[in-house]
């Protein structure tokens, strides 16, 4: 693999010098085989098509029970940051109230994550049907839609606010070279318990690491994640 790497030498107080190695990430992910992208988006074609089809009773009793609690609608649109930065309307099941979004400065001060992401455990803007499909990440599901879009993958680093990753640093943005997806390292390593710096170069390592065999492998090992519910909320 073309891995091609700068590096520098840092001088630090009281230690001995050491060498940072700097990935060039836009470098690695180009010299990924036209093969291994062409299977990748046939595979999403298909995939999130077939998905659709068999979670299709999943979507309607979870449109069902959603204006069941309180009159709807049913799904929720946000602005994320896509490949490249390049910004795209997101699909997800609502989970929280209506008037969720007029509240998020707000909420500001209460986020349990580090850097440019927002999580709170006990979110009190998020509904009772909210916390069962956030739980078992059946509101991530109309996804299938952006993937069938081009949107995003199946297997990918996940997305997050336009505006929240137009405030990252070069180095973080690199995260979305490769297109974002439904699940990746940090889908399968505890989700929201996992930190943002750590978040970074777990998504900068999935670059290094893409391949067929690995986006299965995450395929595989998100199910036993998501019913495991290690991090999810």
């Amino acid at each position: 693999m073309a891995k091609t790497a700068t590096l520098r030498a840092e001088s630090l107080s009281g230690t001995w010098g050491r060498k940072i190695i700097e990935l060039n990430y836009q470098e690695i992910f180009d010299h990924k085989p036209n093969i291994y992208k062409w299977t990748k988006r046939a595979f999403d074609i298909i995939a999130a098509s077939v998905a659709l089809v068999l979670l299709s009773p999943v979507f309607i009793i979870t449109a069902l029970a959603i204006i069941l609690e309180d009159g709807g609608p049913v799904f929720f649109t946000q602005q994320r940051a896509g490949q490249n930065m390049k910004s795209f309307k997101i699909y997800k099941f609502r989970s929280m109230y209506k008037n969720a979004e007029s509240q998020f400065e707000r909420m500001q001060a209460q986020n349990e994550q580090t850097g440019h992401a927002f999580k709170i455990k006990n979110d009190p803007r998020i509904t009772r049907v909210g916390r069962f499909i956030r739980r078992y990440s059946i509101d991530e599901l109309p996804q299938l839609l952006n993937i069938i879009k081009g949107d995003m993958s199946i297997v990918g680093p996940r997305p997050i606010l336009y505006n929240q990753m137009e405030e990252c640093n070069a180095y973080e943005k690199q995260r979305l070279i490769a297109k974002p997806g439904l699940t990746c390292y940090w889908q399968v390593c505890g989700r929201a318990k996992i930190k943002w710096d750590r978040w970074v170069e777990l998504d900068l390592q999935y670059i290094q690491d893409m391949s067929i065999l690995k986006d299965l492998e995450l395929i595989f090992r998100t199910f036993p994640a998501v019913f495991g519910k290690d991090g999810a909320y």
